[in-house]
């Protein structure tokens, strides 16, 4: 909708009335407004020199839109960042898995009469190896190793 002029030269644009004003600019300066005034989506290049004029005189809420735009792409890196670690985590569980499974096809049974004596022998082992991991783990991975070690008790 184009503005449409009184009598007086005040202007009526959006149900307020506007006077005119004229300055002038440097043609670099029209050319950089206009060249803007395209690229950021403006009905002209007055409705870019109103906003722009506003925004200077109510603190750039721009300034506010690039630290929420610097928010979203630092939240997206840290989600992406998760989800590697995520993979990483499944990784190394697939690791021990294949490990463990190995060792345990690997490794011969005792014969019979030495059995008692190698399983007493093996929790002994297993409870150092544990309290070992246990003294090296702090937060929430030493609560997990703890509902762990009484999940293997009970």
């Amino acid at each position: 909708m184009r503005p449409e002029r009184a009598a007086s030269g005040t202007q009526y644009l959006e149900g307020r009335d506007m006077q005119l004003r004229a300055i002038r600019l440097p043609e670099q300066t029209l050319k950089a407004i206009e060249a803007a005034s395209q690229r950021r989506g403006f009905a002209s290049k007055s409705a870019f020199i109103r906003y722009a004029i506003d925004q200077e005189l109510t603190g750039r809420q721009d300034a506010l839109t690039g630290a929420e735009e610097r928010l979203a792409a630092s939240i997206e890196q840290v989600r992406r960042d998760q989800y590697r670690l995520m993979r990483m985590q499944q990784a190394l569980f697939a690791y021990v898995d294949t490990l463990a499974k190995t060792i345990l096809t690997c490794v011969p049974e005792p014969p019979p009469d030495a059995k008692p004596q190698a399983v007493a022998s093996a929790k002994e082992r297993y409870d150092r190896l544990l309290k070992s991991a246990g003294r090296g783990m702090v937060g929430e991975s030493k609560l997990a190793m703890h509902d762990l070690v009484a999940h293997v008790e009970g």
